[in-house]
């Protein structure tokens, strides 16, 4: 399997597809539009990849840092969602945006995806909350960064509330950039749960 690849973009379509150049072999990548922005012709690059095999066809995913990666890999490992679907939703949403609205269940944010209507939505933020939350929020933090969803939740550890209660908390939660309110507002449902 493929995993990365250092090289020289020789050139990039409109349909996000780059040839990258490495030691006299090219290969086609289909990487994201805010990916292919960054990907020049003639440039150096250094890509990270998902090397994915079917029966017809061997096809390379490209990212240009390990979370991106991981968020796709997350992503086609969910229930009716394919690699083109994937990509599709990273070409619209970030990593980091797409955990701040699987932690707010924000379904109109998930629709704004093309091929997404309602009904997916609503079945994409059930699976993700499953798969996302648990492997990202609950893990070391690297898609979320400095968040205020991980602000939060590190405040309830630090005040004793346990990984399930945060997790369920935040799960029902509106995501806001106010972590102070967040706060508040779990502070205020947890409290409401334990009485």
């Amino acid at each position: 399997m493929i995993g990365s690849l250092r090289g020289t973009v020789l050139e990039r379509t409109s349909d996000s597809t780059v040839l990258i150049e490495t030691n006299g072999v090219g290969y086609i990548v289909h990487v994201t539009p805010r990916a292919l922005g960054e990907l020049e012709p003639t440039t150096s690059v250094f890509i990270y990849l998902h090397h994915h095999v079917r029966e017809e066809a061997q096809t390379l995913y490209g990212f240009l840092d390990r979370d991106e990666r991981r968020c796709f890999e997350i992503l086609i490992a969910t229930h009716g969602v394919g690699p083109t679907m994937a990509m599709t939703i990273l070409a619209t949403h970030s990593p980091r945006a797409l955990v701040d609205i699987v932690a707010g269940s924000d379904i109109p944010a998930l629709t704004l995806v093309s091929g997404v209507g309602r009904k997916t939505a609503e079945r994409l933020l059930i699976e993700l909350k499953n798969r996302l939350q648990i492997s990202v929020l609950d893990s070391s933090n690297t898609l979320t960064g400095p968040s205020t969803v991980g602000d939060v939740r590190d405040a309830l550890s630090g005040l004793g509330y346990s990984t399930d209660e945060i997790r369920d908390v935040l799960r029902e939660m509106s995501v806001s950039n106010d972590s102070e309110t967040m706060l508040r507002e779990a502070l205020n449902m947890l409290g409401a749960r334990r009485a």
